[in-house]
């Protein structure tokens, strides 16, 4: 979140257009699927355990090189890769760990607060990058966040270190084509998950320059409007670490497909007016923001515990290495092309300039959103004919 926070500021710096700066948090994201991919399909041949401990290990030292040398846009092209390439091993992972030690009734809430715990991450990031950007442009603001891995690597050894979980060999008779290509359910929570994270990490990752924008709007300056985009941003993923609570657990007693419908629909709307709303009135703004956070990431819990529920868990890694192929590599573009669109509907407007068009740009994740919408229609129709998610996997 700190380079999303500081982008305002680096625009002008570095003189990026936006399809630059949209490709530094792509070559984040490509690292962070590839990585993905790898580590979670290595889980299910050395356990969920070990990988995630050596990943928080080395994006410690990754996420402290990108703050002392990322300091144009080819260092920091490289340095944000190796970042995302580091913490690859860090979020299926977990969510493995978890759905060994909790039963499925229970797993929605236990999935719900591991996502929310990055909501507070991404918050307590964005007010620390909020509060020193005024005063140390982004050079401090990178050093102070980045520092946080380096906590979270020895918290990890702490937590884990007496926690025991279950590694289950594959048998010969199970493939992947058998167990993750051919079951249904697995593929529309994939493919939903897919479109779910092309709009949330694209939205993640303009929405601190579009709120700067806001601000700007009102008549803040360059660096106090990025310090105030960094704080409304924040309050976006308060919403979204509320969401993630309320969402997955509410799943647990409606149904996953259920609440995915939900939660995807109000985002996918949110993705056609947010880009709209700049000269709005900014609490009216802050209040779709929120909105929009809260819905964006509500459905990410759920679609994570339902994919648990699916799958033989000798090939879990296996699917979540799929999924997050597809919906890491999916968000790693969405940036790129918001930055493109944002540029081809900008053509006279200078790299960091406020009074600009950003409706054509957001409304890209909409129609990702609808794609989701259907692929949690076709699964609830499947939970209704089978009685659960579990069942239907085994069609």
């Amino acid at each position: 979140m700190t380079y999303a926070a500081a982008l305002p500021v680096l625009r002008q710096e570095w003189g990026m257009s936006a399809a630059a700066a949209g490709g530094i948090a792509g070559g984040y994201q490509i690292g962070y699927a590839l990585s993905l991919f790898a580590l979670s399909s290595l889980t299910d041949f050395v356990g969920a355990k070990r990988v995630y401990l050596g990943s928080m290990t080395v994006s410690a030292f990754f996420s402290l090189g990108f703050a002392l040398f990322a300091r144009d846009y080819l260092s920091a092209l490289i340095l944000y890769t190796l970042v995302g390439i580091s913490l690859g091993g860090t979020y299926t992972t977990g969510l493995i760990i978890l759905a060994d030690q909790y039963p499925v009734e229970r797993r929605g809430m236990a999935s719900g607060c591991f996502i929310a715990s990055t909501s507070i991450s991404y918050v307590l990031s964005l007010v620390l990058s909020g509060i020193s950007l005024p005063y140390g442009g982004y050079k401090l603001s990178f050093l102070v966040t980045c520092l946080g891995p380096l906590v979270g690597s020895v918290l990890s050894w702490v937590t884990l270190a007496q926690t025991k979980v279950s590694f289950v060999r594959r048998q010969i008779e199970q493939s992947f084509r058998k167990e993750v290509l051919t079951n249904k359910p697995a593929r529309l929570l994939i493919g939903g998950y897919t479109c779910h994270t092309w709009e949330l990490l694209g939205m993640w990752a303009w929405a601190p320059a579009f709120l700067a924008s806001c601000a700007a709007a009102g008549g803040a300056p360059t660096l106090s409007a990025a310090g105030l985009g960094a704080h409304f941003t924040a309050a976006l993923h308060m919403a979204g670490l509320i969401a993630s609570l309320v969402m997955g657990s509410l799943s647990d007693r409606l149904g996953r497909a259920r609440v995915i419908m939900t939660a995807s629909a109000i985002s996918t709307i949110c993705s056609f007016v947010f880009g709209w709303s700049i000269g709005w009135s900014l609490p009216l703004v802050i209040g779709i923001a929120l909105l929009y956070g809260f819905s964006a990431l509500g459905d990410s819990p759920v679609l994570s515990a339902a994919l648990t529920e699916v799958i033989t868990p000798s090939y879990l890694g296996a699917a979540f290495g799929l999924r997050s192929l597809l919906g890491f590599g999916a968000g790693a573009i969405s940036p790129l092309v918001f930055g493109a669109i944002l540029d081809w509907t900008n053509p006279l407007k200078t790299p960091g300039t406020y009074d600009m068009t950003w409706g054509w740009a957001f409304s890209i994740f909409g129609l990702a959103g609808f794609g989701a919408v259907w692929a949690a229609y076709r699964l609830h129709q499947l939970e209704k004919a089978s009685g659960s998610l579990s069942e239907a996997g085994e069609f």
